[in-house]
């Protein structure tokens, strides 16, 4: 075939090719949608020492976030949760995303922040806070019914006291002293986490039975007998 032929044909070619419909070609490339994602193949680790989140993929470590905490006198709750709900643009102060969590005592979750300076501190009243960016990227990955591990004593730090607590509180500590106020025959109610009248009833029915001050209030006194400290 001569060289005018060659340049015939090409040129033939290229101009099939513009006849093609518009959009055609791109959509033989767009990659496909990715698989829904089981939620029991994805989940959280918060460590509350290392101020650290980690997505955990198909048992992987994908991916390691840092974190804002609770202070320690509203802390981050210690158990495992899940994911319950998640929104964009949630509310003043919580950044761009947010990942709603079941803990019964109150409303918490992973969140943005208008606070950058808070990551890697103890700031919050007691929800997980990361990077705008950060929550970003994590809330594509984790779906509704994603669990989250938040691994630490509810007590706090073994380097801290643990917090006195009266009527009002909530926490993971305050669960604690109804276990065992209910392992022992006093507390009768929900293990829910809020320090309500039932809950101070029956702490004060176990300090006059073991000849405690009789406060209502659970203090160093309160730990030590309840078997929680040493």
């Amino acid at each position: 075939m001569s060289y005018r032929m060659n340049y015939i044909l090409c040129f033939l070619l290229i101009w099939a090719s513009l006849l093609v419909p518009a959009g055609t070609a791109a959509a033989a490339v767009q990659p496909e949608k990715p698989p829904t994602i089981d939620p029991s193949q994805v989940w959280l680790e918060i460590d509350l020492m290392h101020n650290r989140l980690t997505l955990v993929i198909n048992g992987v470590h994908f991916k390691k976030y840092p974190i804002a905490l609770g202070k320690p006198k509203t802390p981050t709750p210690v158990g495992e949760w899940k994911v319950i709900n998640k929104h964009k643009n949630w509310g003043k102060g919580f950044g761009t995303r947010w990942l709603g969590l079941n803990v019964p005592w109150g409303i918490y979750g992973i969140h943005g922040t208008n606070r950058p300076g808070s990551i890697g501190s103890d700031a919050s009243h007691g929800c997980i806070r990361m990077m705008n960016r950060h929550v970003e990227e994590l809330y594509e990955f984790v779906p509704i019914g994603a669990k989250v591990y938040i691994i630490g004593h509810p007590l706090g730090e073994a380097h801290m006291s643990p917090r006195r607590l009266a009527k009002g509180d909530r926490g993971a500590d305050v669960m604690l002293i109804q276990n065992q106020l209910k392992g022992a025959g006093f507390y009768k109610g929900r293990l829910n986490g809020i320090f309500d009248g039932g809950t101070e009833y029956a702490l004060k029915a176990f300090e006059r039975k073991n000849r405690l001050p009789v406060d209502g209030v659970v203090g160093m006194h309160d730990y030590h007998a309840l078997g929680l400290l040493e």
